[in-house]
């Protein structure tokens, strides 16, 4: 079970092919999904503000996307966690 839990966690060095098959794969979705890159910026800054309310999160780490499924787009957050909140800001 640990294991399970350290492969889906850890994270891996990527080579730069790998990273540029996932950005071409996230311009495919999100031209199927019409949504431009300003608005998934504002999404990212709405979650950012919305999510630090409750917890103290990494900022830069943070990856957010879209994932096309052969009838529906998924929203996908990975978004580190630094700390949470004992009560409301």
């Amino acid at each position: 079970m640990f294991d399970v839990l350290m492969k889906i966690f850890k994270k891996e060095e990527k080579k730069s092919g790998q990273i540029a098959k996932e950005r071409l794969q996230l311009v495919l979705v999100h031209d199927r999904a019409s949504v431009s890159p300003e608005v998934m910026e504002q999404l990212k800054n709405d979650i950012i503000a919305v999510i630090s309310k409750y917890m103290d999160i990494n900022k830069s780490g943070m990856e957010i996307s879209l994932a096309n499924d052969s009838d529906s787009v998924a929203l996908v957050a990975n978004i580190p966690v630094q700390s949470f909140h004992h009560g409301r800001r």
